[in-house]
């Protein structure tokens, strides 16, 4: 299992004269000195409207930034927008292929079809057609990569036959990753034979493993990857924060985590009432999930409640110490995760304390993670 740093970029208020500013350079550092600790790959969200919780609005700016200063880190679009009018498959393919030039090939592509209200009643986007426009982008924008001309007409978009320029450096195309909240669509994920990036907020990493089987079924049923090939790759995002012992790093992580979940729980929920609005007979099709996330909210008063003793007990985050952060790593591996996404910064984490944890982990964990893959391979060769 490899590790990857995840950002949101959070901006909490109150937004004083060059505060975000400061932020996006200290991300930047977080980064570069993330590739320094020996992580796999740098990933952020695209989101819209989420005023305090993300101003990763433009990601792609903040890769190349990156990308100039870095040489082996891997950077991932965790994830582009792909519903219409989000972003174009032509403009996607495009800034896709400009990364992976201007990185000698460091990307991986994760496309998904957001899941709050505020954004998509924000571009107008219809909710019960994302998850068809969200593979008719894919199809698009890996046809436009693996063919010097091509041309398509599809429900959503289409194009004359064109030459997509640049073209990708790694052929046919930069790996392929999708992200869902849901049981189902982690089957649907599968369907479309890419690799899986699941949540594991609040989720202890043995149930990962009964995500981890829907996704496998829909492998199994997958008869077209969007791509050249099935990508059979799982990637779970758990926040994270790792100090010298639990205690530190619970003071530190926890209350970032609360005021996260607080403030994004119901904007999820609020996609049970939009969704209705679209739907036939109000029915909420693929997000008939985010039902239950607005019952927690409305249950909580408008806010939804937390345990952090019982999620902190059962694993349902990566706050902790150095010797328990090595235990949560070893669990996560064991039921099947390829890479462990770290969300270090969900709020007002100290920069200084995100540069420990990501010291900690790169001194401590990525050893450990990489002696057992070695281990593996010889294992493997000897058998």
């Amino acid at each position: 299992m490899k590790l990857a740093l995840f950002a949101e970029i959070p901006v909490p208020k109150p937004w004083t004269k060059g505060k975000e500013q400061r932020l996006f350079r200290e991300q930047i550092e977080q980064a570069v000195f993330a590739e320094r600790m020996g992580f796999h790959s740098y990933w952020t969200v695209e989101h819209h409207f989420l005023t305090e919780m993300s101003h990763a609005t433009n990601p792609e700016v903040l890769y190349g930034a990156i990308a100039a200063l870095t040489k082996t880190l891997r950077l991932g679009y965790g994830v582009r927008l792909l519903p219409k009018p989000y972003n174009h498959p032509v403009r996607s393919a495009e800034s896709v292929a400009t990364l992976d030039v201007i990185s000698g090939g460091r990307v991986e592509f994760a496309g998904g079809r957001s899941g709050t209200a505020r954004e998509l009643a924000g571009f107008g986007i219809n909710p019960h057609d994302t998850r068809p426009m969200q593979e008719e982008a894919f199809r698009a924008m890996t046809g436009m990569w693996m063919n010097e001309e091509y041309a398509f007409e599809g429900k959503f978009w289409s194009m004359p036959k064109r030459t997509v320029v640049p073209r990708v450096v790694q052929e046919p195309h930069p790996p392929l990753w999708c992200a869902t909240g849901s049981i189902d669509g982690h089957y649907e994920v599968g369907k479309l034979g890419t690799g899986l990036l699941s949540f594991a907020t609040c989720t202890p990493p043995e149930e990962m493993a009964v995500k981890y089987a829907r996704y496998e079924e829909g492998l199994r049923d997958c008869t077209d990857p969007v791509g050249y090939k099935i990508f059979d790759r799982k990637a779970a995002l758990a926040i994270g924060h790792c100090d010298d012992t639990d205690e530190m790093a619970r003071e530190v992580g926890e209350p970032s985590m609360l005021k996260y979940l607080q403030y994004s729980f119901p904007l999820y929920g609020e996609m049970s009432k939009y969704a209705a609005s679209w739907g036939k007979d109000g029915g909420l099709g693929t997000f008939s999930y985010t039902q239950d996330i607005q019952k927690a909210v409305d249950e909580g008063g408008g806010r939804a409640q937390f345990d952090m003793d019982e999620i902190f007990a059962t694993g349902g985050h990566a706050i902790a110490g150095v010797e328990r952060w090595k235990e949560l790593a070893l669990r996560f591996e064991a039921v099947g995760t390829d890479i462990l996404f770290c969300l270090m910064n969900t709020w007002d984490v100290p920069h200084e304390k995100v540069m420990h944890s990501i010291e900690l982990l790169g001194k401590h964990v990525v050893p450990m993670l990489e002696e057992r893959e070695q281990a593996g391979k010889l294992k493997a060769a000897a058998a």
